[in-house]
């Protein structure tokens, strides 16, 4: 591509490293100038935060010890330009659950995958097949399908954390940041790296977490899904051990809290 004086070029591809070269028209002769660009597909960005606090999907294998926050692959040409045409990160969730080395279980309505960004030692994600973008969208029609993914969502507890002593919730964020309604199966340990900050604690740990029977009751009862206003906000409480309460200024100091409740 020809550039013009005064036209500026775009750098938008924040998910991959690249090389651009800049080759400038010799003024005479045999001259030529060649700069090179270089740029790392690590990025600082709010965007790719977010993208690590709420993306599925993992190289873990379930049942392991304390996970790794993963860090994903690089691919090659064909592979990124099919991924990145499917849109926004948010929609990464359907990406990652038709991806066979994601899936741990699946059958004819949900398929069950490791989260790429563990908040504990075992935390899958239950994903219907059907398209469901939240639980704004959820009825009472699908009322036996939450049935089910609750009932898939312990098989898996059995099936790969069944000998293990640590406590369990199944549940679902008020406010997701990804699209495609998914169930939280989540050990309460919460010793991984990928937990990093407040908001990721008080998703978990404050009524911004949905317990998945309670999901159930309320499409049994009133067909809906009710989020309270101000929902938001409790991802700002200040930290609070979830087994004594005890109020803990820092994610660091909060991790060694914990600890002491995982030898009780």
């Amino acid at each position: 591509m020809k550039l013009q004086p005064g036209q500026v070029l775009y750098m938008v591809n924040e998910l991959y490293p690249y090389i651009v070269e800049f080759e400038e028209e010799a003024m005479s002769h045999g001259l030529e100038t060649h700069r090179k660009r270089k740029r790392s597909g690590n990025s600082d960005s709010t965007e790719g935060d977010t993208a690590q606090e709420a993306e599925p999907g993992t190289e873990q294998e379930p049942g392991s010890g304390p996970s790794q926050c993963s860090v994903p692959p690089k691919k090659g040409k064909d592979t990124s330009t099919k991924k990145e045409s499917l849109g926004h990160w948010s929609q990464g969730l359907k990406i990652s659950m038709q991806d066979p080395k994601m899936q741990v279980y699946k059958d004819e309505h949900v398929v069950v995958i490791k989260d790429k960004y563990p908040k504990a030692r075992h935390h899958w994600l239950v994903l219907p097949w059907a398209s469901i973008s939240s639980l704004k969208a959820v009825t009472s029609e699908h009322l036996e399908l939450l049935k089910h993914m609750h009932t898939v969502g312990e098989k898996v507890i059995a099936d790969f954390a069944g000998s293990s002593k640590l406590r369990f919730r199944l549940g679902y964020h008020a406010i997701p940041s990804m699209s495609h309604v998914h169930l939280h199966v989540i050990s309460q340990d919460f010793d991984s790296p990928c937990l990093k900050n407040k908001k990721h604690w008080n998703s978990f740990n404050t009524e911004y977490f949905l317990e998945s029977q309670a999901v159930i009751k309320m499409v049994q009862e009133a067909g809906q899904v009710t989020v309270h206003d101000g929902t938001s906000e409790l991802l700002k409480l200040p930290l609070r051990c979830h087994e004594c309460q005890q109020l803990l200024p820092s994610i660091p100091q909060l991790k060694e809290h914990l600890r002491k409740h995982w030898t009780e």
